[in-house]
């Protein structure tokens, strides 16, 4: 099996955590690392990585993330030869759930249209210039990017998903040292009272989490003073109080476990310690923004409502609502 190298890619960022006094966190990355990929390596980790060494090297790559599709581009065009691998090695990098994303001439269409969703939330932000940035459960990272072209100084993604990682670096590689990076870990694996973070992002996470509370209070520990959470999850309506616990899956996920109101959403915000909560979007989830692609063939939220009556899931349950939410550690 091919090995991964992984300190290549890592050391940048470790060394920036132990210049900014995080030797503790720096080291318990190390060791997660060498777990994961030298003692217990994923099993499609060579088929990942030969696709990733697939792509062609390329000179004098711009970066366009300030656009819909995060772009590279390149001033010469692209051989026959760079063109069919590019092809092939993001075709060995599939399905793409995030995105959308354009390889000079090669246009991924996601399963998500993900720029909908920046494009929600990004009108309420504060100014993203010069913050370091937080995006807890990032998927490929396609929203890192969009912060990082926003103007933010320095963005780590954390999600435990190896597939995402190598989705990301297909993007990275092509970019060089640019301070964003995809951290493959958990929101539990993070030290306490991180503190660090100007803004943090926990967008498409909070229903999955057993214990929605004590998902707030860890984003919490993770901001400085002052710091900003934009937290996107799924609701219902109802009155304060009120959240929805499936009985098993919702939208044939099995891993839901709470869709609150908005309201009891602001109680959770406001009892974990946050201050100046507030909605600023809540948008039906459509077979236009999700669905199935040439680039992530699986079923999609078609599959996932109920045929006769799209307004709910196949369970029977609300159909799927999101609300993004604001809020500052005070």
């Amino acid at each position: 099996m091919k090995t991964f190298d992984w300190q290549r890619y890592f050391n940048p960022v470790l060394s920036e955590l132990d210049a900014q006094g995080l030797q503790d966190w720096a080291e318990a990355l190390r060791e997660q690392f060498r777990h994961k990929f030298e003692e217990a390596p994923h099993g499609d980790l060579g088929r990942w990585l030969r696709a990733l060494e697939t792509l062609p090297r390329l000179p004098d790559i711009l970066g366009q993330l300030n656009a819909p599709a995060v772009t590279l581009e390149t001033a010469q065009a692209l051989t026959e030869a760079e063109q069919q691998n590019l092809e092939a090695g993001l075709r060995g990098l599939m399905p793409w759930r995030k995105g959308p994303f354009r390889f000079f001439d090669t246009f991924i269409d996601t399963e998500w249209r993900s720029d909908w969703k920046w494009d929600r939330v990004a009108p309420h932000l504060s100014d993203l210039k010069g913050r370091q940035i937080l995006d807890v459960g990032c998927g490929s990272g396609y929203h890192c990017w969009r912060m990082y072209g926003a103007g933010a100084r320095r963005v780590i993604g954390i999600d435990p998903g190896l597939l995402f990682l190598f989705q990301f670096l297909a993007v990275k590689n092509y970019l060089g040292e640019v301070p964003v990076d995809l951290l493959p870990v958990r929101m539990e694996d993070l030290p306490t009272n991180l503190e660090i973070f100007d803004t943090t992002f926990s967008m498409g996470v909070l229903y999955h989490r057993r214990s929605p509370l004590d998902h707030l209070l860890e984003l919490k520990s993770t901001l400085r003073r002052g710091g900003e959470l934009v937290l996107e999850t799924l609701v219902v309506d109802g009155p304060e109080g009120y959240s929805l616990m499936p009985e098993d899956r919702y939208g044939q996920m099995r891993n839901v476990w709470f869709l609150p109101s908005c309201d009891t959403l602001l109680r959770w915000l406001q009892r974990t310690g946050f201050r100046d909560a507030r909605v600023v979007d809540v948008t039906e989830t459509t077979t236009e923004e999700q669905r199935s692609t040439d680039w992530m063939r699986f079923n999609s939220l078609q599959n996932f409502l109920d045929p006769e009556d799209p307004s709910r899931t196949v369970e029977g349950y609300p159909g799927p609502k999101r609300a993004t939410i604001i809020a500052t550690k005070p």
